[in-house]
């Protein structure tokens, strides 16, 4: 507790009041929100399209990687990401907020506006992972500084306030980029390094908090100490290994099959060295045995990595699940009563593209027999266009494209009959999420605050399910396809409240166990549940995608899927929570 917050606390004890006001807050937790907005502005500018801008072709824009390319860099640069603050965390309660934040800045600038100017799979990889990093080396400080600048009467509102920045620059951010899009892809990545920029400008006013609640330890032991919140080297070791070599099976070094046979080996291999070699107080480490030191953290990190997973699925998988099968006519008549140019900013179609592919199109199919086209491909190719046309309406257009010479004046004609099968932009039905949050998100934390934090938690994933099983019956027909603006818009804003619950109450519990001077460091390893979840997301979305979407045609399988992995996820905290009455 700072200065500040003693002399109010003092004064609360005077008056025998509790109240939680705004002005129960320090500078510093404003300061913390507002950078909380623009760097949520810059990464939720490109993150909320970012599915879209990896599988759009180059030719539009894009960088055209595969779905399963796709899912490896959703994966694994998150994961990183959300691992990185473990100890980037550690190294801001040793050497200060403000140069963690500084460090932050400069790094994430110049990666946002590069990685708009790279196609090849391997840059993009290495340039979008500079931004992880400097975005690791944001998320605990700025955690790390609502938890200082709050205390127990204020820390459910506080956080509640901080999550309600974070999807306020979440919603504006994807709003932006939707437009900017419309400009140029590379007109997003230089907002985003814009956001970024600002942000020095809040940081000029920072102040670090008390130096006494400071770590004096040297670097070693302060990475040391980070990896023992958990468990010893042994441990670290055998976690690490295991998800390094379920990457190679991401990225498609290893098949599924060979990646989880190895690291049953490797399981199998340690158990048995901890059975035959290991000494309980050996002073090698890797003589002990694999130990875990805070189980019951480590389970709630681990149960935790299941919200995670499925709760991504809204900025992975949605978006294209949107893009390629989800009829939004009824959306767009909708958005008509309130004029064209409303139409125009939310389903905005490119009309002279449009009718320049219509014309390759002509061009490349008019020897081939319209029965021998593939009609479904030629669909999911002109959804990158924001036009989602029948595929008899497709077959129509082969024959008519192949009965005579296609001009250009005939491409732009039956590109603006086309217009009428114009599509929504997915991030802007995802951006409801952020939007529901913005305006609800303290309403809910202030009603759930006397609440069980496993109660809120177990509830949060039960609508998180109840929202995949929906889209599960509309995939299966039960609902009207018709409606399929509604029911994606019925399916976010479940998602959305279901996060609302689950997030800023999984925050606020690993505040409330942090120890003083290491607040940080423990929301670090907050931040290792969102890893694995982004992990296990990316891999997940690519492979059930591409497989169960695109391959098999069984899209209702993957939403059964991830509402399972939800469910499981509840079930899995009702135990946590048993597990700790009996302990």
């Amino acid at each position: 507790m700072n200065n500040n917050q003693q002399l109010q606390s003092a004064a609360q004890q005077e008056t025998g009041k509790n109240k939680q006001t705004w002005r129960s807050f320090g500078l510093g937790f404003y300061l913390a929100n507002t950078m909380e907005i623009f760097e949520r502005l810059a990464w939720y500018g490109f993150f909320a399209v970012s599915s879209v801008y990896m599988t759009t072709p180059i030719e539009q824009g894009g960088v055209g990687f595969s779905d399963a390319e796709r899912g490896a860099v959703q994966g694994i640069i998150p994961f990183f990401l959300y691992l990185l603050p473990v100890i980037t965390g550690a190294f801001a309660d040793r050497y200060g907020y403000k140069k963690m934040f500084t460090c932050s800045f400069v790094v994430m600038a110049p990666s946002y506006y590069f990685l708009g100017q790279v196609t090849d799979f391997n840059s993009f990889f290495m340039i979008l992972m500079l931004v992880a990093f400097g975005a690791s080396c944001f998320k605990p400080v700025v955690v790390g500084t609502i938890s200082q600048n709050t205390n127990d009467s204020n820390r459910g509102l506080g956080f509640g306030i901080f999550y309600t920045m974070v999807n306020l620059g979440g919603f504006i951010g994807p709003l932006v980029a939707g437009y900017l899009r419309t400009i140029s892809w590379d007109a997003v990545f230089i907002m985003s390094a814009s956001w970024i920029v600002i942000n020095f400008i809040p940081l000029l006013f920072y102040r670090e908090s008390s130096s006494k609640l400071r770590s004096s330890i040297g670097a070693a032991a302060v990475l040391q100490q980070a990896q023992h919140v958990l468990g010893n080297s042994r441990f670290a070791l055998l976690l690490f290994t295991s998800v390094i070599i379920l990457m190679t099976g991401g990225v498609s070094w290893l098949t599924y099959t060979q990646a989880f046979s190895l690291i049953t080996i490797w399981l199998a291999a340690n158990w048995l060295w901890d059975k035959c070699v290991s000494v309980q107080k050996a002073s090698k480490w890797y003589l002990q045995p694999v130990r875990v030191s805070n189980r019951s953290f480590a389970l709630y990190l681990a149960i935790l990595t299941g919200f995670w997973t499925v709760y991504n699925q809204l900025f992975y998988t949605l978006p294209l699940f949107i893009r390629d099968y989800i009829d939004t006519q009824d959306l767009v008549a909708l958005l008509s009563y309130f004029g064209q140019s409303a139409v125009d900013f939310f389903a905005y179609v490119d009309i002279q593209a449009l009718s320049n592919k219509l014309q390759t199109l002509a061009a490349t199919q008019s020897l081939t027999p319209v029965k021998e086209v593939n009609l479904e491909a030629v669909r999911l190719e002109l959804v990158h266009l924001k036009v989602n046309v029948p595929v008899a309406e497709i077959a129509l257009f082969f024959k008519q494209a192949s009965a005579s010479n296609f001009s250009a004046e005939q491409s732009m004609q039956v590109a603006q009959q086309w217009l009428k099968y114009r599509q929504v932009n997915p991030e802007y039905l995802i951006n409801l999420d952020f939007a529901a949050i913005v305006l609800l998100q303290i309403i809910v934390s202030v009603k759930c605050q006397h609440f069980k934090v496993i109660s809120v938690l177990i509830s949060g994933l039960i609508v998180t399910a109840g929202a995949f099983l929906v889209l599960l019956l509309m995939s299966a027909g039960v609902l009207l396809s018709q409606l399929g603006g509604l029911v994606v818009v019925t399916v976010i804003l479940l998602i959305a409240f279901g996060e609302m619950l689950t997030s800023p109450k999984s925050q606020e519990y690993v505040a409330s166990i942090a120890p003083t001077g290491s607040a940080a460091m423990f929301m670090g390893y907050y931040f290792v549940s969102m890893a694995l979840g982004f992990l296990f997301a990316g891999f997940l979305s690519g492979w059930s995608y591409g497989y169960l979407v695109k391959e098999i045609k069984s899209p209702e399988i993957m939403w059964l899927l991830f509402a399972g992995i939800a469910l499981v996820t509840g079930f899995g905290f009702y135990l946590l929570a048993r597990y700790k009455r009996v302990k």
